[in-house]
């Protein structure tokens, strides 16, 4: 049996529960453009900080700053009503439930890659910093 939609949560602030992911490495200013505007659409805002090993696996280095440390980063944000480790891509539809997200938000580097999940939760892609990344960040740092 395929569970019906349930129609997120919305009053006059936005959404209910606004669910997002991502390495945040290297914290940097596209990071916190994104976290704030995805608070902006609700009243909570969750966030999946990679772990280390996923984070390996999409980007083919091991992050600079561990997992925990990531973690109490980005929860120690304003912005950020909580944080979770998110072991893998492929369990973004258990990670909107588990934690009951009414919208999920990413940046735009991800456009359509999981619009499966719009059968669980609203789904917008936001548009991100331009020139900014982690990546070129510690290449900056690496080659001087």
């Amino acid at each position: 049996m395929i569970p019906a939609r349930i129609e997120p949560c919305r009053d006059a602030t936005g959404y209910r529960r606004v669910i997002t992911f991502g390495t945040f490495d290297v914290l940097h200013v596209g990071h916190l453009h994104l976290l704030k505007r995805a608070r902006q659409l609700g009243a909570t805002l969750i966030v999946g900080v990679s772990s280390d090993a996923l984070s390996f696996c999409k980007k083919g280095r091991r992050p600079i700053y561990d997992q925990q440390d990531r973690m109490r980063i980005v929860a120690s944000l304003r912005c950020v009503d909580g944080v979770f480790i998110e072991e893998a891509l492929e369990r973004k539809r258990d990670y909107i439930r588990e934690h009951r997200a009414d919208l999920m938000v990413m940046g735009d580097d991800w456009l359509d890659r999981f619009n499966d999940c719009a059968d669980l939760c609203d789904v917008r892609y936001l548009k991100r910093t331009p020139s900014i990344s982690t990546t070129e960040i510690i290449e900056i740092i690496r080659h001087g």
